[in-house]
């Protein structure tokens, strides 16, 4: 996966240089807002509503690809390690299938083998927060504190000179977080596929998991998971598998926002 290394930077670079210079608007922003969607259902897209809808196309965030094309975006949530993170990745590895894990600090601090393995299998790290707080209550300083630390931790560990992607903790958000996070040079990426597997030591199957997320693929399809949850472990294999089966390609975060911004296509193309 070495070609998505080098795309990736190349992206990285160009993400930090445009969302500096992404948002002409400036507004106190404090309203919060829970991210949440209308459901895929027979293949039709999520739809966030209209209100939802004009924050995030306003900040230049993204919860979903183009409605044209078959492809999926993996991306996981992790917040602590509870045995399940190697068998995911060792899924990915076998399908090919790039994904981005957004992390917290205790993550990186707990599980520094896997944060290594995933930089090693060429997947991306997001920006979940340090503390995982309520990101729309801090103060903007504090916004850039709970991204920074989390890089300076990731880099510490990887080398990785920092994220670009960000993803607010329980998807609690303001406009003020997506226009300082524009400013800091991140892009804050939702989510139009979820649901609860969150709890820890509730086991509901991998049917359960499998079947949520065939009921609710769609294209452009950017999919949440929780780390934490071994029915999401077991149903991966089946999920993906039956997902090509039926057309879809799973792409990285990369290539969804080479999607929005169209970047180059030589760059494009050189993304296995």
């Amino acid at each position: 996966m070495w070609k998505q290394h080098i795309v990736g930077a190349v992206i990285a670079t160009f993400i930090i240089a445009a969302a500096i210079s992404f948002n002409p608007y400036s507004a106190s922003g404090s309203e919060e807002y829970n991210w949440g969607f209308k459901r895929a259902k027979n293949g039709e897209q999520a739809e966030a509503g209209a209100q939802l809808d004009q924050v995030v196309e306003k900040y230049g965030a993204i919860y979903k690809g183009k409605p044209d094309k078959k492809v999926a975006y993996l991306s996981f949530d992790n917040g602590y390690e509870n045995g399940f993170t190697e068998s995911i990745l060792d899924t990915l590895k076998k399908e090919n299938a790039p994904a981005t894990f957004f992390l917290t600090g205790h993550y990186i601090e707990s599980a520094p083998d896997l944060v290594k393995r995933m930089v090693k299998d060429g997947h991306t790290i997001g920006n979940h927060s340090y503390g995982h707080p309520n990101m729309a209550r801090l103060t903007p300083d504090g916004m850039r504190t709970e991204w920074k630390k989390l890089d300076d931790k990731l880099r510490e560990l990887t080398g990785i000179e920092r994220t670009t992607y960000a993803r607010p903790p329980e998807g609690t958000f303001n406009a003020k977080l997506l226009e300082v996070g524009n400013a800091a040079g991140y892009r804050h990426i939702f989510w139009s596929v979820a649901f609860k597997d969150w709890e820890r030591d509730i086991r509901r199957g991998a049917d359960y998991a499998y079947n949520a997320l065939m009921e609710q693929l769609h294209p452009g399809a950017v999919i949440l998971m929780h780390t934490v949850a071994q029915d999401n472990a077991e149903a991966l294999p089946r999920f993906i598998a039956e997902a090509k089966k039926q057309g879809y390609t799973f792409l990285s975060l990369d290539d969804l926002v080479l999607e929005y911004e169209d970047f180059p296509l030589a760059l494009q193309s050189s993304t296995p």
